[in-house]
């Protein structure tokens, strides 16, 4: 009994978190009763979370940086800088190991001027407590879920309380082609799938981006997520329209005998009404900014600070061998006591030659 109630207190402290994070039924449910079509706030929320610890630990300000299999991400036409094959695991624990979140990927160059990508994220949540069968009245009666009952719930029949778990998963197949030395575009398709309970929605999704360098070290960077505007269609009747998001981006590398340093800004430009939790908004219209450094060592190790969209100061630090790079960020919620820390390690293994 007490380790059911312990779960349960547990489940309480982290359920604002994790419903904003994967957009359940705070976004979902209020709006399948009445079917149709609407644009929730937090749909396919999953999928702003961020991939790699090196881009993760500058703040995720990676649109212009991103020149590595993470790139199929943050912005397809990075991918047109691979020379090799390049695999990329990830694993991310938050709010209290409560929520899984893993991220795979494999980019391949076709010629010299062409990469392909394929990536795969899943965010899952299970155990989730399901109570509507377990109330019971001030005169000890069980509530019937199907009734419309107003009154006082005394209590909960543990005996009645049911689990259940929801799951988002993305593919994200992706495109890129070097058009000269200093331009770069590309594009993803995005299939998506997710469920809560016995209720899913499946839709699909598609980014344009590109990558310019005007002169030697900096690069500027553009991805359009969502461009035609992501739908997913629930088996409740509901469709979810995900709208477009700009992310820009600018980034220079400064060397300095065996230390570079790596400063880069983005710029995030939406129409999601977040006016009380963006930075800057006008009406529909919002903007972020999300900034990052990477200060590295005969590029081998490295260390990373940056700053989030969701007004999170990020850290990290890599290390990159012949073939293999360990990179690892740290973040810390503003609810920290009841969310935890959130600790990312990605692997990324080059196929080839490369070091």
């Amino acid at each position: 009994m007490n380790s059911v109630l312990n779960r349960l207190n547990l489940k309480s402290l982290a359920l604002t978190g994790i419903f904003a994070t994967i957009g359940l039924f705070s976004c979902l449910l209020p709006q399948a009763v009445a079917g149709g079509i609407v644009v929730p706030t937090y749909t396919n929320d999953f999928l702003t979370i961020g991939v790699g610890g090196r881009a993760l630990g500058m703040g995720s300000a990676y649109t212009a940086v991103a020149n590595d299999v993470t790139a199929g991400y943050w912005n397809p036409a990075g991918l047109a800088h691979l020379k090799f094959p390049e695999v990329m695991l990830m694993h991310d624990q938050r709010y209290g190991d409560i929520v899984s979140y893993n991220y795979g990927a494999v980019a391949m160059p076709l010629s010299a001027n062409e990469t392909v990508g394929l990536s795969a994220i899943v965010l899952s949540v299970s155990g989730i407590p399901n109570t509507q069968a377990a109330g019971i009245d001030a005169n000890g009666n069980p509530i019937d879920p199907t009734s419309n009952y107003v009154g006082d719930l005394s209590r909960l029949d543990l005996s009645k309380i049911t689990f259940f778990s929801a799951t988002d998963v993305a593919l994200i197949g992706s495109y890129a082609r070097r058009a000269s030395d200093n331009f770069f575009y590309g594009a993803n398709f995005k299939f998506i799938r997710r469920s809560i309970g016995s209720t899913y929605g499946t839709g699909i999704g598609f980014d344009i981006g590109a990558q310019y360098s005007p002169f030697r070290n900096f690069n500027l960077g553009a991805n359009l997520q969502n461009a035609t505007t992501t739908v997913v269609a629930w088996t409740t009747g509901t469709t979810e329209l995900m709208t477009p998001t700009l992310a820009t981006g600018a980034t220079y590398n400064l060397s300095v005998g065996a230390i570079s340093v790596t400063p880069a800004l983005d710029l995030l430009f939406n129409i999601d009404n977040m006016r009380s939790s963006s930075t800057v908004s006008v009406g529909p219209l919002s903007a972020d900014v999300r900034a990052g450094a990477e200060v590295c060592y005969k590029n081998v190790l490295a260390i990373r600070a940056g700053y989030n969209e969701v007004k999170q100061f990020t850290v990290g630090a890599g290390i990159h061998l012949p073939r293999l790079e360990i990179d690892y960020s740290f973040a810390r919620f503003s609810y920290a006591d009841a969310l935890g820390d959130t600790h990312r390690i990605s692997l990324e293994l080059i196929l080839g030659n490369g070091s």
